[in-house]
């Protein structure tokens, strides 16, 4: 049984995100006390995952899909793993300007898979 694409570049890139969300942000809560270069290669050492999750990811999406579409696609899943992460890991308030950027991605989600 084959995985569909869609699921496939999916899944990878929302496994992705985790990792770069983690990277980018959670040196702010963990290396706060560090010096910046420490954080840095730690976030480096994240990324490595990230990377080796994003790069087949977007192999498997181009296949069907195209660049705009991949891109806008992981906007939407950036968005929805960092609104969790930001409220759950950094303990931030929700808030409705992520509601409002939530439905500005759907639009774009609209427009770039219509045709």
């Amino acid at each position: 049984m084959q995985i569909p694409v869609i699921v496939q570049t999916a899944g990878l890139l929302t496994l992705s995100n985790i990792f770069m969300t983690v990277a980018w942000y959670g040196h702010l809560k963990n290396f706060s006390t560090k010096a910046w270069y420490v954080a840095a290669f730690a976030s480096w050492g994240i990324a490595l995952f990230e990377y080796l999750l994003q790069v087949p990811a977007n192999r498997i999406g181009y296949t069907q899909y195209s660049l705009a579409q991949l891109k806008i696609m992981q906007e939407v899943i950036t968005l929805s793993v960092f609104v969790p992460f930001a409220m759950i890991y950094m303990n931030e308030p929700f808030k409705t300007d992520y509601i409002w950027a939530g439905l500005c991605l759907v639009g774009a989600v609209y427009f770039i898979f219509r045709s």
